[in-house]
């Protein structure tokens, strides 16, 4: 029998529901950004609806595995007693912002350059590059000695890590099943959303795959001499560990990120040449390649800052019931209305203006 490292299992895994992830996502158009326009700009609010059912099918799942003892979520990053509260609201708008100018988040450009759009492998680059500069860099530094300052030590109040049901002294596994049974209410009660098959399977199966990574991570690699870090899908940090592990695969170690990153290329561009929709785009002109480049530059530096993205943050770190999530999250909303503001005004003060006389 081959004595396979538990790591190279992961990453085999990851790579598996990474390819899983990206046919789903392209054949449901599952997008965040996408989500949030339709319902700001149309009031359509199905694929909004979407991405609240996967947060709510991933919080039950996710936290019914903590419940059993298969994974112990407190081992996730994303409920560290230190809450970066600034980093959060401040990381988050800056990629909010920054994904609506790129035409999608990190997860959403992934399907598009899986499925030949150029412009998207550009954003990818530029994404990765600056995610790794906000993490190890001279953005790092910045980070490090600005809103860092700010973050705030919960264990000096009593507190042993920044998850809702510590914070408030609930069990987990109630807050955990009223909020993600409540959120799933107010999905299925629309009936424009329980008739869009569509919508329907992409949020019940991205929250799924959110769960399965989970489970990944926190069950199969599970090792005593060498763990595997507990995480799922997200979709920043990762990218520039991809690139890193294009450039130097000879010392680098694959992981369960790496894997999903190039599952998600795969996956979306199987199921784009089944559906005949493969096809190479490019940039319409300059100012494409400027608005396009300067969104991947915000989402880098803003998911590094916000410990995530739309699905990193956005499912994942919210099914951990982290306070930093819903903060993120927070942001990541306010910076994509205020993205969507200021391309439809042209300027800053006129967007400010419109959002807040929006109300």
């Amino acid at each position: 029998m081959l004595d396979v490292p538990i790591h190279l299992l992961v990453a085999i895994a990851g790579l598996g529901a990474g390819t899983a992830f990206g046919a789903l996502a392209q054949r449901t158009n599952f997008c965040t950004m996408g989500a949030i326009s339709d319902a700001v700009v149309m009031e359509d609010k199905r694929r909004l609806r979407a991405w609240i059912a996967a947060i709510g099918i991933a919080m039950l799942g996710a936290n019914a595995l903590h419940a059993a003892g298969a994974i112990d979520l407190r081992r996730s990053i994303y409920l560290a007693p230190n809450l970066g509260w600034l980093g959060a609201i401040f990381g988050g708008a800056l990629f909010g912002f920054g994904m609506v100018l790129a035409g999608g988040c990190g997860q959403r450009n992934l399907v598009r350059a899986g499925a030949g759009n150029l412009k998207s492998v550009v954003v990818l680059l530029i994404l990765g590059i600056a995610a790794y500069a906000t993490l190890r860099g001279i953005v790092g530094y910045a980070r490090v000695n600005t809103w860092e300052r700010t973050n705030l030590d919960l264990r000096a109040l009593g507190f042993a890590d920044q998850s809702l049901p510590t914070l408030t002294g609930i069990d987990r596994p109630i807050v955990a099943a009223l909020l993600g049974i409540a959120l799933l209410i107010w999905c299925f009660k629309d009936k424009a959303f329980r008739a869009s098959a569509r919508d329907v399977i992409a949020g019940l199966g991205v929250g799924a795959l959110i769960v399965l990574g989970w489970a990944i991570t926190g069950v199969w690699g599970k090792d005593d001499f060498d763990p595997t870090p507990l995480a799922s899908f997200t979709f920043v940090a990762p990218v520039g560990d991809t690139l890193f592990y294009a450039m130097f695969w000879t010392g680098a170690k694959i992981n369960f990120g790496v894997s999903t990153v190039i599952g998600m290329l795969i996956g979306s561009a199987i199921a784009a040449k089944a559906a005949g929709e493969w096809r190479l785009e490019s940039f319409r002109d300059a100012n494409d390649f400027l608005r396009n480049a300067g969104g991947a530059i915000l989402m880098g530096v803003g998911g590094v800052s916000a410990l995530g993205c739309t699905v990193g943050q956005g499912i994942t770190g919210l099914s951990t019931l982290a306070l930093g999530s819903f903060l993120a999250v927070a942001g990541i909303v306010f910076g994509a209305i205020l993205a969507l503001k200021y391309l439809e005004e042209g300027s800053f003060g006129a967007a400010i203006k419109a959002l807040f006389a929006r109300g």
